[in-house]
């Protein structure tokens, strides 16, 4: 198991290394030390691989995934996660803005809480916060699902198309065009699915949360809902 210390190597020197690996390679678990906040760490990887960075992680962390599972054993910058095509990203810490953004599959799993714009433009990514996450997430969220087991900030779903949030604790606000909605069975079953995958099944309630979706009321421009958008 290859362990990488970033004061010792250089952080290109670690993604080079990562990018070249094949999906039959015999080092399928990395390991990164000393990550020290650098941006971007484990960007752009493509194969079915599992990285462990020891410690906080910048700006823009497993950014593109695609395959990999990738473990932050910190803090997560903005950006953890953008545009994931697939894989797993777990921060076992906080994620700042923008987590999950534009990303299109995976599971985006954060032990802690998320700031702001959590899942902004996601487009078919699941995205679990333990925590609470800040104003104006999900905002023009297309698809996928945004679980969370705390609070939410202002303005969540604003302007959203077609995912679906499922919010345990309370909702400050809710942004245009997004409206709390039935929870039928297929939700229930739905969220339960993704409690599992988190492996919070049979320790979280899916009968605890709410669900919010799109009023489907701007899809498209009508003067009379110009003062909304």
């Amino acid at each position: 198991m290859p362990t990488v210390d970033l004061r010792a190597e250089p952080l290109r020197a670690l993604n080079r290394a990562l990018h070249v690996l094949r999906p039959d390679t015999n080092e399928p678990r990395w390991t990164v030390v000393n990550p020290d906040g650098r941006h971007a760490i484990a960007a752009g990887l493509d194969a079915p691989i599992h990285v462990e960075i020891d410690g906080n992680a910048g700006y823009y962390c497993a950014g593109m995934n695609k395959q990999a599972t990738v473990v932050i054993g910190g803090n997560a910058g903005v950006g953890v996660a953008e545009n994931m095509m697939s894989g797993v990203v777990h921060v076992r810490g906080d994620a700042s803005q923008a987590a999950g953004a534009t990303a299109q599959g995976g599971l985006l799993l954060i032990d802690g809480n998320a700031g702001a714009r959590c899942g902004i433009s996601m487009k078919g990514v699941d995205i679990l916060v333990k925590g609470s996450i800040g104003h104006m997430s999900a905002f023009m969220a297309q698809a996928g699902t945004l679980t969370v087991l705390g609070d939410a900030g202002e303005a969540l779903g604003d302007s959203l198309y077609e995912a679906r949030l499922y919010i345990r604790g309370a909702v400050t606000s809710l942004g245009a065009d997004c409206v709390e909605k039935p929870m039928a069975d297929a939700h229930r079953e739905q969220l339960f699915a993704k409690l599992k995958a988190a492996g919070l099944a049979g320790e979280v309630d899916p009968g605890e949360f709410r669900r919010y979706g799109s009023a489907r009321s701007l899809y498209h421009f009508h003067v009379d809902n110009a003062g909304a958008y």
